[in-house]
């Protein structure tokens, strides 16, 4: 069989129609109406009463803290399993990140811990929903205003998935969705800010756009920067968000296929995902061996990729290579993410499930 890659994106005629049909409209191709018809489809499938499109997923969560009013020198909780995008849109702005362990249901932050880990300085809490699950989110929500910390939902992974049926990103005072190759929808790059709240709705139009109430005007009323998209890519994210609710079906069934093909084999754990609530972002298995399984694997045209390392294992964070982790040193050290992307069919499935099946029996 021809190669499988871990991820691919998805793109067909529409989109090419689509951007063929803006060029010749004379389009000036910088963010302008049709960018705010794809932040209206945003908002739209999630119920948020705002949405904010900008250039990427790390700038989106940037732009969350600033406009919560995060400082130099203010701690920023974050989980120790994550992309590093997470940690490092505090680092951005000069906040501080300060790491705690997940919990082994979700793998998401443990609430527990995250209580043990504030401080005076603790100004925000930014939840990260990991491959679309979640747990706690009233509680983290109920907890950062009794305390006045902000909260914000890094969303990136789980447009599409739902907690007690809220679409996720709206439990906090913001939520960040990306939209790079990997995820259900992409545009290349691409980002997004939800919220509900009209005072973090205004922050947020001036921080994206220089400072100034809109664009062709050189009246700045505060700090601000140049985050936003182009049309040109939200034409193309247009296009893709009309396929998301069929994307999120088949993410379910490919989920559900791998799952029921795979659950006989009593070296592979999986974290519970209900596919009710649940968009999985990627499919994702944990073994003893994640390295050789990979390995064998690649030599039969099967492309994986491993679970991100702890943050504070990593050359760029190595002042907290001291510190311990336990969970999320556990599941780094035995997750694999097979292939997901949208493009795949179920003989592709059956073909990659035959070889894992054929390395434990080995």
């Amino acid at each position: 069989m021809d190669y499988i890659p871990q991820m691919e994106p998805c793109f067909d005629e529409k989109e090419i129609n689509a951007i063929n049909i803006y060029m010749k409209s004379s389009g000036w191709l910088t963010e302008h109406t049709v960018t705010r018809d794809f932040e209206d489809l945003i908002k739209e499938f999630t119920g948020a009463k705002y949405c904010f499109a900008v250039n990427n997923g790390t700038v989106a969560l940037s732009i969350a803290l600033l406009a919560l009013g995060i400082k130099p020198g203010d701690e920023v909780i974050v989980p120790d399993l994550t992309m590093i995008a997470t940690p490092n849109s505090a680092y951005l702005i000069g906040a501080k990140p300060v790491f705690v362990d997940i919990e082994n249901e979700t793998l998401c932050m443990d609430f527990d811990l995250m209580q043990k880990a504030i401080t005076k300085k603790t100004k925000a809490i930014i939840y990260v929903s990991f491959n679309g699950r979640a747990k706690d989110l009233e509680k983290f929500s109920s907890f950062c205003k009794e305390k006045n910390i902000a909260f914000i939902e890094d969303a990136a992974q789980s447009l599409g998935s739902l907690y007690k049926n809220k679409h996720l990103g709206r439990y906090g005072d913001i939520g960040t969705f990306s939209f790079s190759v990997p995820k259900i929808i992409t545009m290349g790059q691409g980002g997004a800010l939800i919220t509900d709240n009209d005072e973090l709705a205004e922050k947020i139009a001036y921080i994206k756009d220089f400072g100034r109430k809109c664009g062709g005007t050189d009246i700045h009323y505060y700090i601000g920067y140049n985050f936003k998209i182009t049309d040109l890519q939200a034409v193309i994210g247009c296009e893709q968000m009309k396929k998301l609710p069929q994307r999120i079906i088949r993410k379910k069934e490919i989920y559900d296929r791998y799952i029921n093909n795979l659950k006989n084999i009593k070296d592979i754990n999986y974290i519970p995902t209900n596919l009710d609530q649940t968009s999985p972002w990627f499919i994702d298995i944990y073994v003893k061996d994640p390295e050789n399984l990979a390995a064998y694997l690649e030599l039969h045209n099967i492309g994986t990729r491993h679970i991100y390392p702890p943050i504070h294992s990593q050359k760029a964070y190595e002042y907290l290579n001291h510190l311990v982790f336990s969970n999320t040193e556990k599941y780094s050290s035995t997750g694999l993410w097979l292939p997901s992307s949208i493009k795949l069919t179920d003989s592709q499935i059956d073909y990659i499930c035959n070889y894992i099946y054929k390395y434990y029996d080995k």
